[in-house]
């Protein structure tokens, strides 16, 4: 009797990348398994159709519970660790989010003789970025390049989907006869479609190499964000009039909220990642996981224009 399939952990699992990423498995006949941090995301992954749907692990003390990770992943052919924060507050520290979730994964990887590990990372992320946010995924991925267990880092850029913050903000934007943007939207965009990044988390995990890889990973155009929201306003008929705020303004009222609650809701830090520019090349990606990129227009048309936002 043949024997059932290995399956993937998937970490973050009520997330809209996790979400979609058990449909495309399910596609490709591959077996999920969800870790969360409570009930609450649990329903959230247990809203997916039962023919696609995951089996469910809840870790009530958080992703650096290494010996409950390790009894989850048990069995694991790979682990996809889709965990991270864009800013600090009062019940989460980039520490705890990005290095300690990664300890945790590269030991419950390695004890369970895992194949893979595929790491979710940011665009400029390294240890040593005076941005406290990127020296802090940088930090992750070292600890899973420096593990037993073969790992696959994906460094991507803004992600373009159906309902994540980033697409829901660019798609209020395009519908908008005036908009401000921090730095009048000077900064380079190379957003990338969420069915592209998916396409490569699953190349991914089906990689049998043994070496470790970092790619970074974009879309197929760079522009200014200002550009960004004109195109998404062409779908919608409207050619948005943009104002501008000036950086070392945000960084200012940032750094007064930061003082000033316990819980801001931006902090420099976030700014920093937002505004950083994208000069991505994404040649030894696309060639080592054996991808296409989806036009930035299709992208936009798929997730962004009137016809997306009513369904």
């Amino acid at each position: 009797m043949p024997e059932s399939p290995r399956p993937v952990l998937v970490t973050g699992a009520n997330g809209q990348i996790a979400l979609q990423l058990f449909e495309r498995f399910a596609a490709r006949g591959i077996t999920g398994r969800a870790v969360v941090r409570s009930e609450r995301a649990a329903k959230q992954v247990e809203t997916l159709p039962e023919a696609i749907r995951p089996d469910i692990e809840i870790l009530p003390e958080g992703y650096g519970d290494t010996a409950a990770l390790t009894r989850a992943a048990s069995g694991c052919r790979a682990i996809v660790h889709l965990v991270g924060i864009l800013k600090e507050g009062s019940n989460s520290s980039y520490r705890v989010a990005h290095e300690e979730s990664c300890e945790a994964v590269a030991s419950a990887a390695d004890a369970n003789g895992v194949d893979r590990v595929v790491y979710l990372s940011i665009f400029g992320a390294h240890p040593t970025s005076s941005n406290a946010c990127l020296a802090s995924k940088g930090r992750a991925e070292e600890i899973l390049m420096n593990a037993k267990t073969p790992a696959t880092v994906l460094r991507v850029p803004m992600v373009v989907g159906p309902d994540d913050p980033a697409s829901r903000a660019l798609r209020a934007q395009a519908e908008k006869s005036s908009v401000t943007l921090v730095g009048g939207g000077k900064s380079i965009h190379q957003p990338i479609d969420i069915r592209d990044l998916l396409s490569a988390i699953v190349a991914s995990v089906e990689d049998e190499g043994g070496a470790s890889h970092g790619f970074d990973l974009g879309g197929p155009e760079a522009l200014p964000y200002r550009d960004l929201v004109a195109r998404a306003g062409a779908r919608h008929g409207v050619t948005p009039k943009v104002r501008g705020i000036p950086v070392a303004l945000m960084n200012l009222v940032a750094a007064v909220m930061e003082i000033i609650s316990k819980d801001p809701p931006i902090t420099r830090a976030m700014i920093g990642v937002l505004e950083h520019d994208d000069h991505i090349d994404n040649r030894a990606a696309l060639d080592h996981l054996g991808i296409e990129l989806t036009s930035l227009d299709d992208t936009l048309a798929t997730f962004i224009a009137p016809e997306a936002n009513a369904s």
